[in-house]
């Protein structure tokens, strides 16, 4: 642990698991709970009325209509479910993650009122990201030639997670509150691509294929096995079309694109750049993909 901390260990998954910081008071809660709406409860019976300033991460998955230009955090937001969420039902539901956290953001602002910071992320990236999205293209373009590109003008939006990380540190020291989308500035994703490729002076063809001929071949949208990370479908076209200017005007400061790559290439070299990937096409994949077009 960093000097001057103290690592307490609890069990979040237990009525009475927060049992070990009995007694605690706090200038400042920060909790990352991702999908579940017990832990959150939990947390603030045991700690909301004696912290000082609460920041509940929750997500931009809790709006209710991404395939529509979006206004601001005032926008329309999913049913609130008040469950225990786990990565297993994402896959049936994937609706849920955004109804726990809208029940948790409810549950945060019921208990602390003009305490609360609601921050909510849009897609985190950087070291530790373990899904394989924005991590996908650096490690790709590094391989140079013909690349499979979606040919879309949709928007895409990013956060490198010390950049986050550092923003919810100075919103809780300054006493930032209210709601946020905690995400950078949106730019077309073939343009951040190619930002990509010159900040790491790979030597790249981007073959830009339609949205139905990529269907057509059995490539998937956004992450999971055989897909284009990054590509929205156009059902949630405007999901990383948020207004980042509020929060970029409270303190969020976004690294460079050539930092957010390199940090990112860094974690997918420790983890292996010829690892099975959880989203991304395999080498392979592509060149199918390049002699079918």
């Amino acid at each position: 642990m960093p000097e001057g901390a103290r690592l307490v260990k609890v069990d979040r998954d237990v009525e009475d698991g927060l049992a070990p910081l009995a007694g605690e008071r706090f200038d400042a809660v920060v909790d990352v709970a991702p999908i579940s709406y017990e832990w959150v409860r939990r947390a603030l019976a045991a700690f909301g009325e004696q912290a000082g300033h609460w920041t509940f991460v929750s997500s931009i998955s809790a709006y209710a209509n991404p395939g529509i230009p979006p206004t601001g955090t005032g926008d329309p937001l999913l049913p609130p479910r008040q469950e225990h969420g786990t990565r297993e039902l994402l896959t049936t539901d994937p609706d849920a993650y955004g109804s726990i956290k809208v029940a948790s953001e409810n549950a945060v602002t019921a208990t602390v009122g003009d305490k609360a910071l609601i921050a909510r992320a849009g897609l985190i990236t950087g070291p530790g990201d373990e899904f394989d999205r924005f991590g996908y293209w650096p490690q790709r373009l590094t391989r140079g030639g013909r690349v499979v590109v979606p040919d879309i003008d949709r928007l895409v939006q990013y956060i490198d997670v010390r950049d986050l990380a550092a923003w919810l540190v100075d919103a809780a020291e300054h006493g930032t509150t209210g709601t946020y989308d905690a995400i950078g500035p949106a730019q077309p994703l073939l343009d951040l691509l190619s930002e990509m490729a010159d900040v790491l002076g790979a030597d790249v063809e981007f073959v830009r294929v339609s949205e139905a001929k990529l269907h057509e071949l059995g490539v998937k949208p956004w992450m999971g096995p055989k897909s284009l990370p990054l590509w929205l479908p156009e059902s949630h076209r405007y999901m990383t079309a948020r207004d980042a200017a509020p929060t970029l005007a409270s303190g969020l400061t976004p690294r460079s694109l050539a930092d957010a790559v390199a940090g990112a290439l860094d974690h997918e070299r420790t983890l292996g750049l010829d690892r099975e990937r959880k989203s991304g096409l395999t080498a392979e994949e592509e060149a199918e993909i390049l002699a079918a077009l």
